[in-house]
């Protein structure tokens, strides 16, 4: 199997799992004379293999992402990483610039008027910049899981 293929297993198992979890709490408690809509020691037994599946998928794909390398002198656990830093940069310039662009109509002279202390234009730029960097370090990350085999145990 392939490491992207496991991605795809691993959120279907995440979304499996939380909705075992919802059946589960909705069968926790019923009125006194009634029966649950399903059974919730089943729902238990069915969770706990799913968290079992998951914690197996979990632990392969780190294991995977660990010893893959990525390019010379990273593995695909370093680019993952950088990615992320990225997505988080990128985010926090785009908050500042949409902070710091000042539109405001004002209707007196005695109301306060806020001036930006960035260039909008330049935090803009590096967020476009970042996101660009993202866009290219996803798809080389992507095009590496469709390549890499997932590792065993």
């Amino acid at each position: 199997m392939k490491l992207a293929e496991s991605l795809i297993l691993r959120a279907d198992c995440q979304k499996r799992f939380e909705q075992l979890k919802v059946r589960v709490l909705r069968s926790a408690k019923v009125q006194e004379g009634d029966a649950p809509p399903e059974n919730p020691q089943e729902l238990v037994v069915e969770l706990e293999g799913t968290a079992a599946e998951l914690s197996d998928l979990i632990k392969r794909i780190n294991r995977t992402n660990s010893n893959t390398q990525f390019d010379a002198g990273r593995s695909l656990s370093d680019a993952l990483a950088e990615r992320d830093v990225l997505a988080l940069r990128r985010a926090a310039y785009s908050a500042l610039a949409e902070a710091a662009a000042v539109t405001q109509n004002l209707y007196s002279r005695s109301e306060v008027k806020f001036v930006s202390t960035v260039n909008v234009a330049e935090v803009q730029r590096q967020t476009d910049a970042l996101a660009k960097e993202y866009r290219e370090l996803d798809a080389r990350i992507q095009e590496t899981n469709w390549q890499t085999d997932l590792r065993e145990v």
